[in-house]
C-alpha cells in the first residue's frame, strides 16, 4: 500500500560552525525553540516525522521521534540527512513513496510547502522520492557530490513559489544575528508566524 502523504525529515545533522556549535534547533525565537515551530508546521503535512541529527539522540528524546543520523561520514552536508531519511523510510516506512525534507533552522516555515520565495531558492526544502536512495547514495560516497542543486540537476525538478512579503518564510539561522532578525520577526508578525 502507497502512503499519499510523505514522510517529513527535520534536518539539524550540521555543526552550526557560523553559531558556534550546539543545536541551532533548539534556540528560542519568540518563546518558542525553533524545532518546536518547524514541527508544528510540517506535521499536518506529513504522515509521520523523522529527526535527522549526529551525536546523541537523547538529547532529542522530548521530541518522540525517531532520530536518524547521517549514513555517509564526515558531516556530508543536507544531502547526507537526505540520503539517511531516504534510506530509513525505504527500511522503516514501507509504502512510503517520498520523503519532504526541511531544515531545522527555519522558524518560520508555511504549513503549505514550497521551494523558493521571492528570488531565492531553498533547495533543502524539498520533496524526494524513496527510489533516489541509491543515485544519491552513489552520488555522495562515490562521487562526493554536495551541492542539492547539482544532484537535482539531474533528475529534473519542480518549483513552486512563495511570497517574501511580509518576511521570507525560508529565513534561516545561521548566526548569532540571524537569531536576532527571527527574534524581531517572530515579534512583528506573532499572529501571522506559527500561531
Amino acid at each position: 500500500m502507497t502512503i499519499d502523504r510523505p514522510l517529513g525529515v527535520v534536518l539539524a545533522g550540521g555543526l552550526a560552525r557560523r553559531m558556534g556549535g550546539g543545536d541551532k534547533a533548539r534556540l528560542r525565537i519568540g518563546g518558542r525553540t525553533i524545532l518546536d515551530r518547524v514541527l508544528a508546521r510540517l506535521e499536518p503535512q506529513c504522515a509521520g516525522l523523522i529527526l535527522n541529527a549526529n551525536g546523541d539522540p537523547a538529547r532529542f528524546a522530548d521530541t518522540g521521534l525517531s532520530v536518524v543520523s547521517d549514513t555517509v561520514p564526515d558531516f556530508a552536508g543536507p544531502l547526507a540527512g537526505i540520503l539517511a531519511a531516504l534510506e530509513w523510510a525505504a527500511a522503516h516506512a514501507p509504502g512510503m513513496a517520498d520523503v519532504a525534507s526541511v531544515p531545522g533552522d527555519c522558524p518560520f516555515l508555511p504549513d503549505d510547502l514550497c521551494a523558493r520565495s521571492g528570488e531565492r531558492r531553498h533547495p533543502v526544502v524539498g520533496l524526494w522520492p524513496v527510489d533516489l536512495r541509491g543515485d544519491l547514495r552513489k552520488a555522495l560516497v562515490e562521487e562526493g557530490l554536495r551541492k542539492i542543486e547539482a544532484f537535482t540537476a539531474r533528475h529534473g525538478i519542480a518549483m513552486a513559489d512563495w511570497s517574501a512579503s511580509p518576511f521570507d518564510p525560508f529565513f534561516n539561522v545561521n548566526a548569532p544575528e540571524d537569531a536576532a532578525e527571527a527574534e524581531r520577526i517572530a515579534a512583528q508578525h506573532c499572529d501571522v508566524v506559527n500561531p
